[in-house]
């Protein structure tokens, strides 16, 4: 292959994922993130990151990073940020594309996890992370916030069927401030989004709360019509 650009200075491109789960019981959107076992700053909380491979897309190198970590495909996935900083990285010239994504915090893949040495800690408790990470996922939190209010993605996080307090407990923990329990049942139920289960939870209260379950095919029809997501 002829060499078109072998004057220019060569540059190692990263990807880093912010990995969100929400845990129902506990109420709180958590992150996760690992010990870096080696340097520079090894022994230091990072994302999961790595390079990207000559023959694949950052996309693809975003998704195999994800999979390496949690065994999970097919997550939502979106493209966060491009960090660039000459000195963000004391290794070398490297430029990270940061992507976050949306899991069910059950279905990963526990041994995986484990030997990543990663945990899942609440993002209201976060260590100081390496470099620059904790800027993106301060940029990450703040788009899940916009997206979450104007799109359905905030299901991403749920197991597939979930009572209404604990969608709203989900929204609460995203935004990090209360949200009336009759005004928030009303709003949501009034789009039509979500299907009545004949099931209840009933853990939580002796009376129980009925499941629901977001309806997908639902949603798409009526974006087609126009319809507009908005908390």
């Amino acid at each position: 292959m002829m060499e078109y650009y072998q004057n220019q200075d060569k540059l190692l491109v990263a990807v880093d994922s912010i990995i969100f789960g929400f845990d129902e019981g506990q109420h709180e959107l958590k992150l996760l993130i690992l010990k870096r076992r080696f340097e520079p700053a090894k022994g230091g909380w990072s994302l999961m990151g790595g390079f990207v491979n000559k023959n694949e897309s950052v996309d693809d190198a975003a998704k195999r990073i994800v999979f390496q970590l949690t065994g999970l495909q097919d997550v939502y996935m979106e493209q966060l940020f491009t960090f660039g900083d000459v000195t963000r990285d004391p290794g070398g010239r490297i430029v990270s594309v940061a992507y976050y994504s949306l899991i069910k915090i059950n279905d990963y893949d526990r041994e995986l996890v484990k030997e990543h040495g990663a945990s899942w800690i609440p993002v209201s408790e976060l260590p100081d992370l390496i470099f620059d990470h904790s800027v993106m996922v301060e940029k990450a939190i703040r788009k899940l916030r916009i997206r979450a209010r104007t799109q359905p993605i905030g299901f991403e996080l749920l197991p597939e069927k979930f009572t209404i307090p604990q969608l709203q407990g989900l929204y609460e923990a995203i935004y990090q401030v209360p949200f009336d329990k009759r005004n928030f049942r009303r709003k949501i139920l009034s789009m039509g989004l979500l299907e009545k289960l004949d099931e209840k939870e009933k853990e939580s209260s002796r009376k129980g709360a009925f499941y629901y379950r977001f309806n997908k095919r639902k949603y798409k029809e009526l974006l087609k019509r126009g319809f507009n997501f908005e908390l």
